[in-house]
């Protein structure tokens, strides 16, 4: 008889006997990374890309390059003239930082959607908060046309003033 604890050891040891089993081999282990670091990461490199440092500290390297390369004894030249090993880091370099700069584009045009919905909301809202003002302010002004204001009061007050001495007058 088959407790349970016996088919949840079953179920660790032969994964879920409902479903067939994936039969595929990895060649390689999968590895994990964290999309959020890496992503900073590119963005920081596409940031320092983008910079005069950069284009600075790459000519100099070209030009050490160079300059090692033509100047040096024959026996120390590692990349002579055409350059071939030059190109190739050029190019290694190139096709490494093409897509952190998309990937940092891409990180940078989500953020912008984001903060643009975010403004938009917004400014739904302060519409709507307008419209409302405007609607209370118009019954309030339709309101006070049925309101006594002071001066009107004070008019009236004035005016019974006026007729109450005229007619205390009379009676003298």
């Amino acid at each position: 008889m088959s407790t349970g604890l016996d088919r949840v050891r079953d179920q660790r040891r032969f994964g879920r006997l409902d479903q067939p089993r994936d039969v595929r081999r990895q060649l390689m282990p999968r590895l994990y990374y964290d999309p959020e670091a890496f992503g900073q990461f590119s963005e920081n490199i596409a940031r320092f890309l983008g910079t005069a440092r950069f284009l600075v500290y790459m000519s100099v390297f070209v030009v050490v390059w160079f300059g090692w390369n033509m100047l040096v004894p024959g026996g120390m030249r590692f990349d002579p003239y055409p350059f071939i090993f030059l190109t190739l880091m050029l190019s290694l370099q190139a096709s490494y930082a093409a897509p952190l700069i998309l990937l940092a584009q891409n990180r940078q045009d989500y953020r912008d959607r984001v903060q643009y919905e975010g403004d938009r909301a917004r400014h739904e809202r302060n519409v709507s908060d307008t419209e409302y003002l405007t609607r209370e302010v118009a019954s309030l002004r339709m309101a006070m046309n049925e309101v006594a204001t002071r001066d009107w009061i004070r008019d009236e007050l004035q005016h019974l003033l006026k007729e109450l001495e005229s007619r205390r007058e009379e009676r003298r």
